[in-house]
């Protein structure tokens, strides 16, 4: 495993964004674990963010692309990170945007935040973590919407690695389904990989226990 995958690991853990014990995600699922991106809270956090970010979308879709677009809410301090540590780590600069939930109708109006999404742009989409691939079907349209664009494709914090709607991963149904390549800087394996067992900062963050409860989560909704 990369070394910046250690470190953002870790990194979650700190921020206490990746938690364990018993949630309910959006798509109903009760759950041992849980990525919350709300719980970056200071300048210095987002700086960081925006740098793992950074460096998986140019690992897997290159910097050829016009703009970042994080639908809201978590999505707009996410793709505001993300164009700032591109343009500081690469030395490309890449416009946000970001979707109101209401559309503005005075000053700047209309449903888009940041800048607008023009004909022949390439887009990149930005989230949190998708667990069965909801919140694109919500997304993809506001951004076709706009002229003839191209959706690129999908960058997450964390792939969860359960089925979506089908029998396929939710990263790999959005693949298949929209044409959208995916990707995540971390995966909910590497993340057990590198905290089973083993101590962090005075604590064994996944114990025997807790792996069993993921395991017994991935039974029930892991990829067949």
């Amino acid at each position: 495993m990369e070394q910046y995958k250690k470190e953002f690991i870790e990194f979650m853990v700190d921020c206490q964004v990746l938690k364990f014990g018993d949630f309910v995600t959006k798509s109903g699922r009760n759950t041992p674990f849980f990525v919350n991106t709300g719980f970056y809270r200071t300048g210095a956090q987002l700086r960081k963010l925006g740098g793992y970010y950074a460096e998986t979308i140019n690992n897997k879709f290159g910097l050829d692309f016009d703009v970042l677009f994080g639908p809201a809410y978590k999505g707009i301090p996410l793709s505001v990170a993300a164009t700032i540590a591109i343009s500081e780590k690469y030395n490309k600069d890449i416009r946000y945007c970001s979707n109101r939930k209401e559309v503005k109708d005075h000053g700047d109006k209309g449903i888009l935040l940041g800048s607008p999404i023009n004909d022949g742009d390439k887009v990149v989409i930005i989230e949190d973590v998708t667990t069965a691939g909801t919140s694109i079907e919500e997304t993809l349209p506001i951004i076709k919407a706009q002229g003839k664009v191209e959706p690129m494709g999908l960058v997450v914090s964390v792939d969860r690695m359960e089925r979506g709607q089908g029998e396929k991963s939710a990263l790999a149904e959005i693949e298949e389904k929209y044409g959208l390549k995916t990707t995540a800087i971390v995966t909910m394996a590497e993340v057990v990989e590198h905290l089973y067992n083993k101590e962090y900062k005075g604590k064994v963050v996944i114990d025997d226990k807790l792996k069993e409860a993921i395991d017994k989560y991935y039974e029930k909704y892991g990829v067949k």
